[in-house]
C-alpha cells in the first residue's frame, strides 16, 4: 500500500460521511496554523528578546533622557538588530508535512494505532476495490472528534533569555502603570516626552495694534473666557523648559519663531481671524485658548453737499465726511476727466486733503488751488480714497463737478490759457499749438512791449518745434511756461511792468515756502537747518511782498487815486503779513502742521488779492483803514465814559455808606464789627482785616481802649461831633454838585459818541439812548439830593453803556467789520479770522472790534455793569481781585477805616506805627 493525498479520499456521497471529511480537512489547516506558529516563535525568539529588551528601557525612560539624536541612533541600532535576527530566523524555516500535521492531530485527539496515517494508505490494485473502500469508510467513522489543538510555548525553553526579557517586560510594564503607553510611545519616537516630563512654562499675551484704543490682554493657564482682541492684534507667547522647538497651531498669519536661549522660545504671529490657539511642544500640548478676533471694518467716506469750483473764486470746494473706528491715516481726492477727448492721455489728479492728526472722525470742507492744473474749470469726476490707520482702504462714489478757475481780464492771456487747454488736453498738436503760440506773440500789446514776456513766449514755441524733445515732456513743461506766461500778461495790465515783476517774485518766494512747509511735513523735518531755510524762505517771500506794496502805492500815486497816508498804509500790510508769517513760522518750528498750512492758506489767498489788488483797491483799503482807526477812538471814548461813569456811582455809593454808617453807629454805644471791638482789636488785626500785611512793628498785644490806656492828662480835647457832621455835609455838597455837572457832560458826550458811530456804521445804537436818559434821571436826583435814586439811575446807565458795546460791535460783525469790500491784508481779529468760506476779512489784530473780549448780555448775571464779579468772599482772598464786595464787606471795611485814622490820629502810639498808618492812609 502507498499513502494516498487528502483529495484522493473517497466518500460514498453520504450526507455524515461528507461532513465528517470537511471536518478533517479544517482540523488539518488549523494543526498546520498551529506548528507554522510554534516553529516561527522559536526561529524569532533572539528578535523577540532585543525588541523586549528596549521595551524594558523604555518602560524605565532610559532612551528619554538621552538626547534626540542618540535615542535615534540607539532605537534605529536596536531595530537593525531585530531584522537581522528575525531575518537570519526565517531563513531556516522549513514548513510541517503532512504527516507532522495527522500525527499533531492524532497525539492532541487521544488516536490510537494512527488512523489518520492509515487512512492515507492507497490500495495496491490487488483485490477488490469495494472492499478497500469499505475499509476506509470504516476508519472515518471511527474517529471521533478531532482537535488541532495550541501552539506549545515549551518550545522556547531552548533560548534561555527570553523567558528573563519576559519578565522583565511584565515588570517593569506593571511599575510604569499609566505611564506606561506614554513611556512607551516617547521611547519609540525620538522627541516626545512622556507624561513624567514637568510641561515647559509657558506665558502668552496679545498686543493690540498700535491704533487700537485698547490694552493688551494676558492669556492666564485654563482661562476659561478670553475677551475679544481687535483684527491685527499680534500674540506673543513664551515657552521656557523644552528640549526642542515648540510649535503653533490655529492657522496665523506671519508666524515667527526666535530662540532665547537653550531651552526657551518667543513665538509671535498676527491675528486676523478666530481661532483656537495651541503651543505644543514635543508631542504635548502645553497651553491653548480660544481667541475671538473682532474684523476691522472699512472706513466710511462720503462726499459732502456741493462740491466744485468756488463762485467767482479760484479755489475748489471738496466737501468731506469720513469715519473708522480706530483713526484716518489719510484722505485723498482722485480727479479724473468726465469727458477726455480720444488723444487725451489717462491721467489721474490726485488731492491730499489734510487731517488733523489721525482723527476718528473727519468732516468738513478742504480748499485747495487748483487753479493751475490745465483741467482747472473742467467738469471731472472725483472720488474720495480713504486709509486707516489699520491699512483698510475704501472709497466713496463718483460725483461729478468742475474744478475752480481764476478769472482773468486781458485777452490775450484768455488766448495763451485756452492754447494751453487744448494742449494739456491733447487736442491740439504740438506743431500747431507752435504756430498758434507765435501769432499771439505777433499781436499788438502787452507780448510785444515787453521783451521779457516776448522772450518767454518765444523760447516756448522753440520748444514745441524742437523734435528732439519726447511729446510728453515737452507738453509738460510748455504746460507749465504757459501758466506763468498768461499770470505775467494779467498783472502787466492790472499794475504795469513793476507790478508784474513784484508779482513774480511774490509767486517764486511762495512756492519756495510752500515747498519747504511739505518737506518739513512730510519727511517730519524740524531740525535747525531745516527751521532756518524756512526763515530764509520768509524773509524773502517778506521782502517780494513789500516790494509789492510799494509797487501798489507807487502806481496808486502816478494814477492820483491815493490818499495822503500811503506810508502809513504800506507799513499796515507789511506789518499784518509780517504777523501771519511769523505765526507761520512758529507753527512749523513747533511740528503743527496742519495750523503752519491752514495759515499758508491764508497767505496764499491774502497775496492773490493783492496780486489782482489796482490802485483803487489800495485807496479803497486806505479808507477802510481810515474807518476802522475811527471806531478804534470810538471804542476807546466809550471805554472813558464808562470809567467816569463808574467814578460818580462811586461817589454817591460812598455817600450813601456814611450816611448807613452814621446812623448805625447813633444806633449802637459802640462801633461793632460782628459782635467784636474794633477799639479792642490790635493795629495788625485791624490790617489783616483789610487784606494787608501789617509791618514788623505793627504787632503785638491788642491795644487797650483810649480811655483806658491813656491817663487824663495825655488825653488830647476831642472835637464836637457836630462840627464833623457839618464839615462832612459841606463836602457832600459840594461832590453832588460837581458830580451833577460832570454827569451832564456825560450825558452830551454819549449822545455825540451815538451820531457818530451813525454816521460811521450806518446803524443807530440804540442802548445809547437809554444811558442818555438814565444819565438825565441821575443828574435830577442829585440836584435834589436824592442819592438813593442817583446810585439807581446811574447803575442803569452803566448797564445801557455796556449793552451798547456789544450792540457796536455786533453792528461792525454784521457789516463785516466796517470794510465793506473783502480787504487783502491778513486779518487777526476773533471777528475778522476766516469764515467758512475761506474768504478773510480785513485788518490786525490792533484794529479789532470795539469791546472785543468783553462777556456777552447773557453772562453778565453776577456782575455789576463794569464787569466785575459780585458777590461775598473772603476779605483776604488773593484771587478776588475782581470780585466786588457785598454791602456788608463794604460796611466792615469803611469801619476798620474809620478805626485807623481814629489811631493815627494819637500821636503817643509808636513812631514806627504812626508812619506806617501815614503812608497806608493815603491811598484812601
Amino acid at each position: 500500500m502507498s499513502i494516498a493525498p487528502p483529495e484522493q479520499i473517497k466518500n460514498t456521497g453520504l450526507p455524515d460521511e461528507t461532513e465528517r471529511a470537511a471536518d478533517l480537512a479544517d482540523v488539518r489547516r488549523k494543526a498546520r496554523s498551529v506548528l507554522v506558529v510554534e516553529r516561527v516563535a522559536v526561529l524569532l525568539a533572539p528578535a523577540a528578546s532585543v525588541a523586549g529588551l528596549y521595551c524594558v528601557a523604555g518602560f524605565l525612560r532610559i532612551p528619554q533622557t538621552m538626547p534626540d539624536w542618540l535615542h535615534a541612533v540607539v532605537e534605529v541600532g536596536s531595530l537593525g538588530a531585530v531584522v537581522w535576527l528575525g531575518r537570519r530566523g526565517l531563513k531556516q524555516y522549513i514548513p510541517p508535512s503532512q504527516m507532522e500535521v495527522d500525527r499533531r492531530i492524532e497525539q492532541v485527539s487521544g488516536l490510537r494505532n494512527r488512523p489518520l496515517g492509515s487512512m492515507m494508505d492507497r490500495s495496491s490494485g490487488v483485490g477488490s476495490e469495494i472492499l478497500w473502500s469499505a475499509y476506509q469508510e470504516r476508519l472515518l467513522k471511527s474517529l471521533g472528534p478531532l482537535r488541532s489543538g495550541w501552539p506549545e510555548l515549551s518550545r522556547l525553553n531552548k533560548n534561555r533569555f527570553l523567558p528573563v526579557v519576559v519578565l522583565a517586560l511584565v515588570g517593569t510594564g506593571v511599575w510604569a502603570g499609566s505611564h506606561a503607553p506614554g513611556r512607551l510611545t516617547a521611547a519609540f519616537i525620538p522627541g516626545i516626552d512622556d507624561p513624567d516630563v514637568p510641561l515647559p512654562h509657558v506665558e502668552a499675551w496679545i498686543t493690540p495694534p498700535p491704533y487700537a484704543l485698547s490694552a493688551p490682554v494676558f492669556l492666564a493657564d485654563g482661562a476659561a473666557h478670553v475677551p475679544a482682541v481687535p483684527e491685527g492684534s499680534v500674540l506673543v507667547s513664551t515657552v521656557t523648559g523644552t528640549q526642542s522647538r515648540p510649535h503653533l497651531n490655529g492657522g496665523f498669519s506671519h508666524e515667527t519663531m526666535q530662540a532665547l536661549g537653550q531651552h526657551s522660545w518667543r513665538i509671535q504671529a498676527e491675528l486676523d481671524q478666530s481661532g483656537s490657539f495651541v503651543v505644543g511642544s514635543r508631542g504635548r500640548t502645553l497651553a491653548s485658548w480660544q481667541l475671538t478676533v473682532t474684523p476691522d471694518a472699512l472706513p466710511q467716506v462720503a462726499w459732502g453737499p456741493n462740491p466744485g469750483g468756488e463762485k467767482g473764486g479760484r479755489r475748489t470746494r471738496l466737501p468731506y465726511d469720513a469715519h473708522h473706528a480706530y483713526g484716518l491715516a489719510s484722505l485723498v481726492a482722485e480727479i479724473r476727466l468726465a469727458h477726455p477727448g480720444l488723444l487725451t492721455k489717462s491721467r489721474v489728479l490726485t488731492v491730499p486733503i489734510s487731517l488733523k492728526g489721525r482723527p476718528i472722525s473727519a468732516k468738513g470742507v478742504a480748499g485747495p488751488d487748483l487753479s493751475d492744473d490745465p483741467w482747472a474749470g473742467e467738469e471731472v469726476s472725483a472720488t474720495l480714497v480713504a486709509t486707516s490707520v489699520s491699512k483698510k482702504v475704501a472709497r466713496s462714489r463718483i460725483v461729478t463737478f468742475r474744478l475752480g478757475s481764476r478769472t482773468f481780464k486781458s485777452p490775450v492771456a484768455k488766448a495763451v490759457l485756452d492754447l494751453r487747454r487744448r494742449l494739456a488736453l491733447g487736442d491740439e498738436r504740438r506743431h500747431a499749438a507752435a504756430e498758434d503760440l507765435a501769432a499771439i506773440g505777433e499781436t499788438p500789446g502787452p507780448i510785444d512791449e515787453n521783451t521779457g514776456t516776448f522772450l518767454n513766449l518765444t523760447s516756448i514755441v522753440a520748444l514745441l518745434d524742437n523734435r528732439d524733445v519726447e511729446d510728453g515732456d515737452a507738453r509738460n513743461e510748455a504746460v507749465g511756461r504757459l501758466w506763468d506766461l498768461a499770470l505775467d500778461i494779467e498783472d502787466q495790465l492790472r499794475g504795469g511792468k513793476q507790478s508784474a515783476q513784484a508779482s513774480i517774485d511774490v509767486r517764486a518766494a511762495q512756492e519756495a515756502v510752500s515747498g519747504q512747509l511739505r518737506h518739513m511735513r512730510e519727511d517730519n523735518a524740524h531740525g535747525a537747518e531745516d527751521q532756518a531755510e524756512l526763515k530764509r524762505r520768509m524773509d524773502a517771500l517778506r521782502a517780494a511782498i513789500d516790494r509789492k506794496m510799494q509797487a501798489l502805492a507807487e502806481q496808486a500815486i502816478r494814477d492820483g487815486t491815493a490818499i495822503p497816508d500811503l506810508p502809513g498804509l504800506t507799513k499796515s500790510g507789511d506789518r499784518a503779513f509780517q504777523k501771519l508769517m511769523e505765526r507761520l513760522q512758529g507753527d512749523a518750528a513747533e511740528g503743527h502742521e496742519d495750523g503752519a498750512m491752514d495759515k499758508l492758506q491764508q497767505l496764499e489767498d491774502s497775496i492773490e488779492k493783492m496780486r489782482n489788488a489796482t490802485p483803487q483797491d489800495m485807496a479803497q483799503l486806505a479808507q477802510q483803514m481810515m474807518a476802522q482807526q475811527k471806531l478804534k477812538e470810538q471804542a476807546e471814548s466809550l471805554g472813558d465814559l464808562v470809567k467816569q461813569q463808574s467814578s460818580l456811582l462811586d461817589h454817591a455809593q460812598a455817600r450813601l455808606d456814611r450816611e448807613q454808617r452814621r446812623r448805625d453807629q447813633s444806633a449802637a454805644s459802640q462801633p461793632s464789627l460782628e459782635d467784636s471791638d474794633l477799639g479792642a482789636m490790635s493795629t495788625s488785626e485791624l490790617l489783616r482785616k483789610l487784606g494787608l500785611v501789617p509791618p514788623d512793628g505793627a504787632g503785638g498785644p491788642p491795644q487797650q481802649p483810649e480811655s483806658e490806656a491813656q491817663p487824663p492828662a495825655a488825653q488830647e480835647p476831642a472835637r464836637p461831633p457836630d462840627a464833623d457832621k457839618n464839615d462832612r455835609a459841606a463836602a457832600d455838597a459840594d461832590q453832588k454838585r460837581s458830580d451833577g455837572a460832570a454827569q451832564h457832560a456825560l450825558m452830551r458826550a454819549t449822545e455825540e459818541l451815538g451820531s457818530e458811530f451813525k454816521e460811521l456804521s450806518g446803524k443807530e445804537v440804540p442802548a445809547f439812548g437809554e444811558a442818555g436818559k438814565a444819565m438825565k434821571d441821575a443828574r435830577h436826583a442829585l440836584a435834589a439830593d436824592n442819592d438813593p435814586d442817583a446810585v439807581k439811575a446811574e447803575t442803569a446807565a452803566l448797564k445801557a453803556l455796556q449793552q451798547g458795546r456789544s450792540q457796536m460791535r455786533k453792528a461792525l460783525q454784521g457789516k463785516g467789520g466796517g470794510s465793506g469790500s473783502t480787504s487783502f491784508l491778513p486779518s487777526f481779529g476773533e471777528g475778522s479770522s476766516q469764515g467758512k468760506d475761506g474768504k478773510s476779512g480785513s485788518g490786525d489784530e490792533e484794529n479789532g472790534d470795539p469791546g472785543e473780549g468783553q462777556s456777552g448780555d447773557g453772562q453778565n448775571a453776577d456782575r455789576d455793569p463794569l464787569g466785575r464779579s459780585t458777590g461775598e468772599g473772603a476779605d483776604t482772598n488773593p484771587n478776588a481781585g475782581d470780585r466786588l464786595p457785598e454791602k456788608m464787606s463794604r460796611e466792615r471795611a469803611q469801619a476798620i477805616e474809620e478805626e485807623l485814622r481814629r489811631r493815627d490820629s494819637d500821636r503817643t502810639r509808636p513812631k514806627e506805627e504812626l508812619d506806617y498808618l501815614d503812608r497806608l492812609l493815603k491811598s484812601f
